[in-house]
């Protein structure tokens, strides 16, 4: 992938996780447990990193929330079938509701995507509050093959996402927002 396909979004790159073969950490939140297989490195995510990543010989996170506990994208983790009908779904319904920065990547698996829906500076709970809004407003058009980050179902070592691999289809300002 070319860094300029990752300039679309807004990564945090000050520090990332990379994926052992043995459970790093067991954390226990909300009465389950969960065992971490990615471990945090708090160094800069690199384009040597991202490149390797890139090549698939390593597999490469970013975290979602910052330091100030802010998010700036809401994800759509998409793990279905169809991703043409989910990407043309999501558009219309994003479109609708405002939202005019948004794009889709690839992932590790062949039809499977994560569309980063650009939001800014938004607060933790913020987020999580948008994305469970959006995730029932499409659930009512699709059935529900994805899961949005962040989310308070997870520890929040848990809000990381693999990097993209391929660009899917982006949006940025079209010319159909000048006439709404």
């Amino acid at each position: 992938m070319q860094r300029m396909d990752l300039s679309l979004i807004k990564m945090i790159t000050d520090h990332y996780y990379i994926k052992r073969d043995l459970t790093v950490k067991k954390i226990e939140h909300k009465g389950r447990y969960f065992f971490d297989k990615f471990e945090r490195v708090d160094e800069p995510l690199s384009l040597a990193i991202q490149r390797e990543h890139a090549e698939r010989k390593i597999i490469v996170a970013h975290s979602l929330i910052n330091r100030l506990n802010k998010v700036e994208n809401i994800v759509f983790d998409y793990n279905g079938r169809m991703p043409e009908r989910f990407w043309h779904r999501a558009q219309l319904l994003l479109r609708e509701e405002g939202f005019i920065n948004f794009t889709a990547y690839e992932t590790k698996t062949p039809g499977h995507l994560h569309l980063y829906i650009h939001k800014g500076h938004t607060t933790f709970m913020e987020g999580c509050q948008i994305a469970n809004k959006l995730s029932v407003m499409l659930s009512q058009k699709l059935p529900q093959e994805w899961r949005m980050f962040p989310t308070m179902d997870m520890p929040l070592e848990y809000n990381i996402l693999a990097l993209p691999y391929e660009l899917y289809q982006k949006e940025r300002g079209a010319s159909w927002s000048k006439h709404m």
